[in-house]
């Protein structure tokens, strides 16, 4: 059977030749003839037809400042429907496995091996998992939101004509309103002109939840369920299985400009999204429950649900009997519409919550089952209760963050008026005193008097005033964790512990109405974590409202700062252990913990396949629940294709269930000690290494200087500022510009550096190569470090990282590029030693998308280095430079 029409061949080639006729349209033909120049001559060099670059960097430095500006027009276009080609080709081949029954990771596999366990278990696993995926608004997607609508449009007509049959003139009209939304692309500003705020971030993440994983979700739930019922015996129920959450518009760290007000908006907004989306599911749901009131009983439970919305809403109920008589199902779904309505509303009738909902369609699909309609229930009503469990009214629950130092000031200003030095403490008295003071009746501090505190003391005061409020007005689930970012001491949290007491959310020991969740990134606060979460487990205080809270306990571990601070394979080393030592810690005092991975889009930020990284987990940790971040152009790749949106969805799902289920059985890992030791040695090294590497004389300024660090710092890429304080230092500097900057270079150095001195300490040390090899075999942390490892070196390019360090002073280019060469080098060697493998990567398709796109990025490349020697660059030049950024990072696929 065949399912498309097209294959990325014919895609990539005929994308690519309406772009070229385009160009010569909107320019000239000499423009377009300049364009074809530079991209064949980079072809002709990566073919090995060329001996050097040498033609094509003299081309590129001989063009105009127009005609650059075209050059880099011209590439970065080519790339961003390039990358909807092979978004297509992934849709063809999860379309095509899952066709032939090949598809790994499915929800069928999944199911199979639970249906290998007895009911019990499978009901147990099922219970434990929940996914809570995290969408952030971090400043890594280099796209404007225009180009991306226009971008989706083209994707729909590729679709159309890859799964559709179309006569030749039906054909053709779908590449008129390709070329039409070509040709608007080639118009429209590809940097933005302002700096994008946070209601525009958040508004983002709405537009994928609302517009994709909406739909998605239920038809998730729908095929498992199908699955389970092949496998168990037995008939389950599928419980929740998914909850996503945002920090858009509620991420105060390092944001000024993200006010309580943005959030306030948010919160109504997102309310509003999603009592939408339900609007149109009972319409839709209305047009299929048509059921002849006198031919069926819908039973004592229905009748009486719908006579009690006849009394709550007589109105409404008297216009629902006119429009629908004799149709009772229509009439109930007339006046749930109506109560949707009142959400919010100043009018009586409203749901109160979700769960309202929830039991209005759950009684709906019990009164159907009754009159034997079980298939209209399965089709049309389940999917929407689901859609309710997971969006709730709310959307998206917010997480609320900050830096732990604005909840010390802010509490040492307002306890200064009481006559309190909070700031003169001890970690231990401040610990006594936060503790007595939440324990107390009576409140300590006055939110709302905030007159003579700093601005920033006044902000974090206001925003736990206002927290009461949003919870009042949107429900609990919609605002219910707070995150402190650069958690260090027992006090950081009792800190928030004690603002959320003073506002109202807690009342203890009766009720919490918030998770206070530790961020631990850097070395000092992992290696602390017994005594950070131990000190407070075992505090009365937090202990009451731990046990108000379900005795579950989210922790946040930090991937991003935490390899920034010590290196790639330390850091993974660190947080691998921490993870493990954290389990024990909360299995010691009875506490069910989730474990909240910060994780980036890049590999050095934690990046990489997610399934993967879920089965890799040390066992311990593995409690079900398990959050994550999903950060900039990475929830466009994920989220805005429906079918790879399900696919990512599948996966989770898939790697979840199974890390679960096993860890039923062997709820510690076996790893044997010789590893740990090997891993020991190669972390420690590694670490001094890349500390040595930071610490040395010049390494900031050759980082200043090799890099576009100064272009991105000025992009208007998000509302948070690059730095924390705007000094230049790899300390202040954000992890996000940080990786953001080697990736434009194309030396991707957080992805690798120094693991090969690390793995060369313990050769050296006395290990072999066959314990690591072994190692790869059987340990998944192992594999999939190296296999992240890997993917970074694929993607970084010496030659064109030499054309970076050409632009440092010579004595740095001298002191550190070829100290950054022979690390790369040597850790290509040694991985592909390991993974007893000829290349790098073990994916073909990288493979193919590097020989596909490497040669278009060069001119980029070559054009940014041009740009950036030049001391003084007229507007254009500015622009040009401005846009190879955005070029390259869709080349890369890749920001920070």
């Amino acid at each position: 059977m065949r399912l498309h029409n097209r294959e990325v061949r014919q895609d990539v080639r005929e994308l690519g030749a309406l772009l070229g006729d385009i160009l010569e349209e909107q320019t000239s033909r000499q423009a377009f003839e300049t364009v074809e120049s530079c991209r064949q001559a980079a072809i002709d060099y990566r073919a090995g037809e060329l001996d050097s670059r040498e033609s094509l960097i003299t081309e590129l430095e001989g063009l105009s400042p127009h005609q650059q500006r075209v050059v880099a027009r011209a590439f970065t276009t080519y790339f961003e429907l390039i990358n909807l080609a092979e978004e297509r080709e992934r849709v063809r081949s999860i379309r095509t496995d899952s066709q032939e029954g090949a598809l790994a990771d499915s929800l069928e596999t999944a199911a199979a091996e639970l249906g290998d366990e007895d009911t019990e278990t499978v009901r147990q696993v099922l219970e434990d998992v929940l996914i809570e995926p995290t969408f952030t608004a971090h400043p890594t997607e280099a796209r404007r939101k225009t180009v991306k609508s226009k971008l989706r449009s083209i994707a729909t007509a590729l679709e159309t004509l890859d799964e559709r049959l179309l006569t030749d003139k039906e054909k053709r009209q779908v590449w008129k309103d390709v070329d039409s939304e070509v040709t608007s692309l080639w118009q429209t500003p590809q940097v933005r002109n302002r700096q994008p705020e946070p209601e525009d971030e958040a508004r983002n993440v709405q537009w994928y939840l609302q517009n994709t994983l909406f739909d998605v979700v239920g038809e998730i739930y729908d095929e498992f369920a199908d699955a389970i019922d092949e496998e168990v015996a037995s008939d389950l129920d599928i419980p929740k299985l998914f909850e996503f959450r945002s920090w858009a518009g509620s991420d105060r760290d390092g944001n000024p400009y993200v006010t309580p007000d943005v959030t306030a908006t948010t919160l109504e907004r997102q309310r509003s999204v999603v009592l939408e989306r339900y609007r149109e599911q009972l319409k839709r749901l209305s047009g299929v429950l048509s059921q002849d009131g006198s031919r069926i009983d819908t039973g004592p439970e229905f009748q009486a649900e719908l006579e009690a919305d006849r009394e709550r809403l007589p109105g409404s109920a008297e216009t629902a009997a006119e429009r629908y008589p004799g149709e009772p199902y229509r009439q109930k779904l007339k006046l749930m519409r109506e109560r949707l309505d009142r959400v919010g509303d100043v009018r009586p009738g409203g749901y109160d919550d979700a769960e309202e909902l929830r039991s209005d369609l759950s009684v709906i699909a019990s009164s159907l089952r009754d009159n034997g309609a079980e298939s209209v229930v399965d089709a049309h009503v389940d999917p929407i209760r689901r859609q309710v469990a997971t969006f709730s009214f709310s959307l998206a629950s917010l997480d609320l963050r900050d830096h732990q130092q604005k909840h010390t000031d802010a509490i040492a200003e307002a306890l200064e008026a009481e006559g309190v030095d909070y700031h003169g403490l001890s970690e231990d008295d401040r610990v006594e005193l936060l503790t007595d003071a939440i324990l107390q009746d009576e409140p300590v501090i006055d939110l709302t008097a905030t007159d003579g505190l700093s601005e920033e003391s006044a902000r974090v005061l206001r925003l736990f005033d206002r927290l009461a409020d949003w919870q009042t007005e949107y429900g609990v689930e919609a605002i219910d964790t707070y995150c402190i970012s650069m958690t260090e001491e027992p006090s950081h949290v009792l800190e928030v512990l004690f603002l959320a007491d003073q506002s109202g959310v807690i009342s203890l020991p009766e009720h919490c109405g918030i998770d206070i969740v530790p961020l631990l990134e850097t070395e000092y606060a992992l290696s602390g974590a017994r005594r950070i979460m131990g000190s407070l487990f075992e505090n009365e205080a937090y202990a009451q409202a731990l046990e108000a809270r379900g005795r579950t306990q989210e922790i946040m571990l930090g991937y991003s700062d935490s390899n920034k601070e010590n290196g790639f394979l330390a850091a993974n080393w660190s947080l691998y252990k921490n993870q493990r030592r954290l389990g024990e810690i909360c299995d010691d005092h009875d506490v069910t913990m989730r474990l909240f991975h910060g994780r980036g889009g890049s590999i050095s930020r934690g990046g990489g396949p997610m399934n993967e990284a879920l089965l890799a987990l040390p066992n311990s940790t593995v409690t079900g629940q398990v959050k994550f971040t999903e950060q900039g152009e990475a929830i466009a790749e994920k989220y805005a294709n429906p079918r790879i949106a399900e696919r990512n969805i599948e996966q989770m799902l898939n790697a979840q269930l199974r890390a679960r289920l096993y860890t039923e059985d062997r709820p510690e890992e076996e790893v044997r000690e010789e590893w740990v030791d090997a891993m020991e040695t190669m972390a420690d090294v590694a670490r001094r290494e890349y500390r040595d590497l930071l610490e040395s004389n010049g390494f900031v300024q050759y980082f200043e200087q090799a890099t576009p660090i100064t272009v991105i710092e000025d992009l208007d890429l998000g509302s948070r500022p690059a730095s924390r304080s705007g000094e230049r230092t790899v300390e202040d500097l954000r992890a996000i510009p940080w990786v953001f900057s080697w990736t434009q270079s194309r030396c991707i150095l957080p992805g690798w550096y120094a693991i090969a001195t690390g793995i060369d300490a313990y050769l050296d040390d006395g290990g072999d190569v066959e314990t690591l090899q072994e190692m790869y075999e059987s340990w998944p942390f192992f594999r999939t470090t190296l296999d992240n490892a890997a993917l970074s070196l694929s993607r970084t390019e010496p030659e064109i990282a030499a054309q970076y360090a050409e632009l440092a002073d010579e004595e740095l280019r001298e002191q550190f590029f070829p100290r950054l060469l022979d690390e790369y080098e040597r850790a290509a060697d040694l991985i592909t030693q390991i993974g007893q493998r000829e290349q790098l990567h073990t994916r073909d398709w990288l493979g193919e998308n590097l020989e596909r796109r490497n040669p278009y990025v060069d001119p980029l490349n070559l054009l940014q280095t041009y740009l950036l020697n030049r001391t003084h660059r007229t507007d254009i030049e500015e622009r040009t430079l401005r846009l190879t950024v955005k070029g390259i990072a869709a080349g890369m696929k890749n920001t920070g």
